[in-house]
């Protein structure tokens, strides 16, 4: 059997080691990995929020509009029994200009209108009302939307700061990574608070 000419491996191994660690190493790497790993994922969770904060909102003003249009579909009703009065009442106006008493049922009609009136007016505040609130609670969304959408652009941020850091291994771009996401943690915190 041939003999194989020894090699020394392990001082190669070490030199290689050495060089690796003094380019910024393994060691770096992996911590540029695992943060920007970490900070991926608060990405996408901050996305999804988001996304669903945003979309709920636009139901609720689809919503909104909605109950406007019912509350609008109530005051018209309002105006049109309040035309209904003002006929009975000048029928019954005409009847006392020529000096006769009017029919019992102009008085009876334009208490009807009146107290449909009523109902029909309660009705149309109760719709404004309902309005009001889903408009109120879809503000709120949108404005907690914007919160998310930040973190997301921050995450963006720190994570493509993490990438030129892995490149150029560099220390200080990978600090500024750090600090963009924290950036993005304190929205995400804040919005999810909200």
């Amino acid at each position: 059997m041939p003999e194989v000419p020894e090699i020394e491996t392990e001082k190669l191994h070490e030199a290689i080691k050495e060089e690796f660690e003094r380019e910024g190493g393994g060691t770096f790497l992996r911590r540029i990995a695992l943060t920007t790993a970490i900070l991926a994922v608060l990405a996408a969770i901050a996305s999804l929020r988001a996304g669903t904060t945003v979309n709920t909102a636009l139901v609720l003003k689809t919503e909104a509009a909605r109950l406007q249009s019912e509350a609008s579909d109530q005051w018209s009703y309002y105006q049109a029994k309040g035309i209904k009065a003002a006929v009975q009442e000048a029928s019954r106006t005409s009847w006392l200009a020529i000096g006769k008493e009017p029919p019992t049922r102009y008085e009876a009609q334009l208490k009807r209108y009146g107290e449909e009136q009523a109902e029909i007016q309660k009705k149309a505040r109760e719709k404004e009302r309902e309005r009001d609130e889903t408009l109120k609670e879809s503000d709120h969304l949108l404005h907690k939307h914007h919160g998310f959408a930040s973190a997301v652009a921050l995450f963006q941020v720190s994570i493509a700061l993490g990438a030129v850091a892995a490149l150029t291994r560099s220390r200080p771009v990978w600090f500024g990574s750090l600090l963009t996401g924290g950036a993005g943690v304190v929205f995400l915190a804040m919005a999810m608070m909200k």
